[in-house]
């Protein structure tokens, strides 16, 4: 049995499989994912698992060298947003409209769907290198 904190099958095959520069997503209930695009759906009911629950078990295995927000989560969710920050502090963090973040869910490898019910709670991680 596997060892490490990410003990969901598709999540660690997903990561296992990424290189530089690739993408991950992980959001809210609500975000609508491209047919094309891989969905993990972890989603149970309102709130289970959460987006910050979720991220920080992703985080246990990927090395992250910059992430993307939603620029509307600055007005919408700063609570969600304050958590993040203090998770990324040295990591660079780039702010693109909503409607540009659901298009690069086209060249993410997955979307993992948790099951927050808050605003703008999605996430693009940008894969580095652990060298």
């Amino acid at each position: 049995m596997k060892k490490s904190a990410v003990i969901n099958s598709d999540i660690s095959r997903v990561i296992s499989k990424m290189g530089h520069f690739d993408l991950l997503s992980i959001g809210d209930a609500g975000m609508p994912v491209p047919f094309e695009t891989e969905k993990i759906d972890l989603a149970v009911t309102n709130g289970v698992p959460s987006f910050l629950d979720v991220l920080d078990n992703v985080l246990e295995e990927l090395e992250v060298q910059k992430i993307y927000l939603a620029e509307e989560i600055k007005e919408a969710n700063p609570t969600i947003l304050a958590s993040i920050e203090e998770r990324f502090a040295n990591t660079p963090i780039e702010f693109i409209p909503h409607s540009d973040m659901k298009q690069k869910l086209n060249d993410t490898h997955a979307f993992i769907r948790t099951g927050e019910m808050t605003p703008y709670a999605n996430i693009l991680l940008e894969s580095g290198v652990t060298f």
